[in-house]
């Protein structure tokens, strides 16, 4: 089954929710409109059920096919970005300093087209469970639509996940078994020396000297402490010490953030970071305290849903618009909590050469909606087929 065609004849319509989405964007859990815009269409496509208020702002609509059989859960993520559009698109946003950085209109709009034809057609056995998502940008809203229950009253037996990624082209889809996003935890290292004039550094401890070495020796880590094989990142964007140019600070802060591709990876990044800033502030006569804020876990394909999702996509795209080895992205995706808790699969659908992800020209290819519409009901249709 390639584009589905009743999919294709409303995709106009589909993206005129999306720019609306987009024209409207909001921020984390603060999802009035968005999620209120979400249900009703779910109820006037005729779902079974619509639940709202699911992980604060969160919605899922069910759809029960022709026969009894299992349940699967479709995600999509629903919030934007603090950032100032510059797109000029005639749908730009119109809430100031934020917009829709990530596609995250377009993931929306997608899954309520399938929603609008699974809830039509029916066509299979088994019951689609429809999960529309807030605060996916840093607020882990999956895990609290987890934590409020999600899985206890949709006890799916799968679940699957998808996004646009700009620089592969319309109509195209990527995947990886195993670890396909990484893990994603922000790093803090307050530095405490010794102020004095600048004029007289031999009176003082240098924390701005000190953190420089930390974090020439935290590039260390990656290249000097893991597998050549493994992938991780260790960045430090953030460097704040002083206030005058001739005075030597007491102390600074430090700021970043650690990936990894691998449980084992992430743990032995921190024990290092933690070493590396202790040993180099000791050696400068300085102190380093480190702190972590423990983010996303790493995106963990599961083998058999991958197989199976990389099938779908083929039918909807051609076999040859399916790479099912992409390479990882270094990225974090809270849907790594819902493959924490079920065997699923995530898939990336090409967005063509638009600007990158969280950029202010970012926008949605509208052309992508029939191929991510079309692969939502065919994952349903073949992961739940009618009783013969």
């Amino acid at each position: 089954m390639p584009v589905h065609n009743h999919i294709a004849s409303g995709a106009d319509e589909i993206a005129a929710w999306r720019q609306d989405f987009h024209r409207h964007p909001e921020l984390m859990y603060e999802l009035p409109r968005t999620s209120a815009a979400v249900a009703e269409k779910l109820r006037a496509f005729g779902c079974d059920e619509v639940i709202t208020g699911l992980g604060r702002t969160g919605v899922v609509g069910i759809v029960r096919g022709r026969g009894d059989g299992p349940m699967i859960g479709l995600r999509a993520d629903m919030d934007a970005l603090p950032i100032t559009e510059q797109t000029g698109a005639a749908y730009a946003s119109q809430a100031p300093g934020v917009m829709h950085a990530c596609g995250h209109d377009g993931h929306t709009a997608m899954l309520l087209g399938a929603a609008r034809h699974l809830a039509e057609t029916r066509s299979f056995s088994g019951t689609a469970v429809l999960i529309f998502q807030p605060a996916e940008e840093g607020g882990a809203g999956a895990k609290a639509m987890i934590d409020d229950g999600l899985f206890v009253r949709f006890p799916v037996s799968e679940v699957y996940g998808m996004h646009n990624l700009p620089g592969l082209p319309v109509g195209r889809f990527a995947m990886r078994q195993g670890g396909i996003m990484a893990s994603s935890d922000r790093i803090e290292i307050l530095v405490d020396g010794r102020g004095a004039h600048a004029a007289r550094p031999n009176q003082g401890v240098d924390v701005v000297l000190t953190g420089a070495g930390i974090v020439t020796a935290l590039q260390q880590v990656v290249s000097r402490n893991l597998d050549p094989l493994a992938a991780a990142v260790i960045s430090i964007p953030m460097f704040h010490a002083g206030e005058a140019d001739n005075v030597l600070p007491p102390s600074a802060r430090l700021a970043g953030t650690m990936r990894a591709l691998d449980p084992h990876v992430r743990e032995v990044l921190r024990a290092r970071i933690v070493a590396v800033a202790e040993g180099v502030a000791a050696a400068h006569g300085a102190t380093a305290t480190v702190r972590f804020s423990q983010g996303y876990p790493v995106t963990r394909n599961h083998a058999a849903q991958t197989a199976f999702a990389s099938e779908v996509a083929a039918d909807v795209a051609g076999l040859s618009e399916v790479d099912a080895s992409a390479p990882p992205l270094m990225a974090a995706e809270d849907f790594a909590f819902m493959l924490e808790e079920k065997p699923g699969a995530y898939i990336f659908i090409g967005n063509g050469p638009s600007a990158d992800l969280h950029h202010p020209e970012y926008d949605f290819a509208d052309a992508a909606i029939p191929f991510g519409a079309s692969y939502w009901v065919r994952l349903v249709e073949r992961a739940l087929p009618l009783s013969v």
